[in-house]
């Protein structure tokens, strides 16, 4: 049996007035992290059976709740990392399966904790892609579902492509596979074509259906896949499947770093995750995946916490809460604030950063230099530290003194 791990619980931060007045909609919510499945399906990704090792090191150490750790059946490289990091992480590790005998048996060989079957339910994906027919598709899920069951491991079921299936043959589905002995049910919106009173409506008659826990995989074509997700959650889901930086097939999934920072910060939801680690982990991923993260990426960019506007500066210099969410700080996942310097660059954000080196300028001095950064700037050239040094050196302005008692 794994050891448990201790998490540390961080102080919340006091909600602001306004649309975070009510924080009730989402009481509980769990985290499946599927970077090493679905996130290594980006086109032109792999992971390294090394990669993978520390990857799911990452994970297992901030507290995610479960890790897709591969497709056990896909190769023998596959299955070896699979079935090393389900021996080597504390967390529930879960392994990909088709409703396919060889799928299951090389799922259930690998030791993982959960066992995630999948079948399309979409007539498009079962005649076009498994050239199947609905009474096939129905029969081999629940005969696969039982099986896992039967070997007293986790089971959970996806009916691909969930958000283009008939309503009431998804419902056979998922009545069927419950009766069977689902855990879960995950439902897929495999091609990203949900949106997020659809998918919440969708996801309030799946939980009418079955006693199963209820799981969302998102994607993100339309740029719709965190909102679902959490739109997942308000209608009555337990779980959501999510990758860092978003990483997955075409467009993506829900960004592991959003979802988590939604809970705990506009939902005031605990998830156990430990949120200080999340800008280190998406620089991880970042390096592994060769996917450069987009400096205006939600919560882990490099423009999520900077700040160039003068006013924008100027305000958050005062309080940061003027011009930032208030309830998510760049401390809360691990990252720092930075005052940018450029075209749109104001006089308190310069005198900050001439003081912060160590100088001592008069209103006129920074008056001056802030003329120079803006004229820099628009000319496209970047503003950094030592530019700004070396204007200070060229209007001899003043260093601090060190003062002797």
């Amino acid at each position: 049996m794994k050891p448990r791990r201790t998490r540390r619980r961080r102080r919340r931060v006091e909600f602001l007035q306004g649309t975070l007045d009510s924080t009730s909609e989402i009481n509980h919510a769990r985290l499946f992290d599927t970077t090493l499945r679905d996130g290594e399906q980006s086109p032109r990704t792999s992971f390294s059976y090394d990669d993978k090792r520390e990857i799911a090191t990452a994970l297992d150490a901030m507290g995610t709740h479960v890790i897709e750790a591969g497709f056990p059946v896909n190769s023998t490289a596959e299955f070896e990392a699979v079935r090393d990091i389900a021996e080597s992480t504390s967390t529930t590790v879960c392994g990909l399966a088709r409703v396919v005998d060889d799928d299951i048996e090389a799922a259930l060989d690998s030791g993982v904790e959960m066992v995630h079957l999948f079948a399309s339910t979409s007539d498009v994906q079962i005649e076009d892609s498994m050239h199947s027919t609905r009474s096939a598709v129905l029969e081999r899920s629940v005969d696969a579902v039982d099986r896992v069951a039967d070997a007293g491991v986790s089971v959970m079921f996806s009916p691909m492509d969930a958000t283009r299936t008939d309503e009431s043959f998804l419902i056979d589905v998922i009545e069927g596979v419950s009766d069977a002995g689902a855990d879960w049910i995950n439902i897929p919106d495999t091609c990203g074509v949900a949106t997020p009173g659809r998918f919440n409506a969708l996801i309030e008659t799946v939980c009418a259906h079955t006693d199963a826990r209820v799981d969302m995989h998102t994607h993100d074509d339309f740029g719709l896949a965190t909102a679902n997700a959490l739109s997942g959650f308000e209608a009555g889901g337990a779980q959501a499947q999510v990758s860092v930086n978003g990483i997955g097939e075409r467009a993506g999934n829900a960004a592991y770093e959003e979802v988590v920072m939604a809970l705990e910060s506009l939902y005031d939801v605990s998830t156990g995750i430990d949120t200080t680690q999340l800008m280190e982990l998406s620089r991880l991923i970042e390096a592994k995946s060769d996917i450069p993260v987009p400096a205006n990426k939600p919560v882990v960019g490099a423009n999520a916490f900077a700040h160039e506007s003068g006013i924008h500066a100027a305000g958050v210099i005062e309080n940061a809460e003027t011009f930032e969410p208030g309830v998510m700080t760049p401390e809360m996942v691990g990252a720092s604030r930075e005052l940018v310097l450029g075209k749109h660059t104001g006089q308190h954000s310069v005198r900050e950063r001439l003081r912060s080196a160590g100088f001592e300028p008069t209103d006129d001095q920074v008056s001056e230099i802030t003329a120079r950064v803006k004229a820099t700037g628009a000319n496209d050239e970047r503003v950094t530290d030592e530019t700004l040094r070396r204007f200070a050196r060229e209007l001899d302005v003043s260093t601090e003194q060190v003062r002797v008692n």
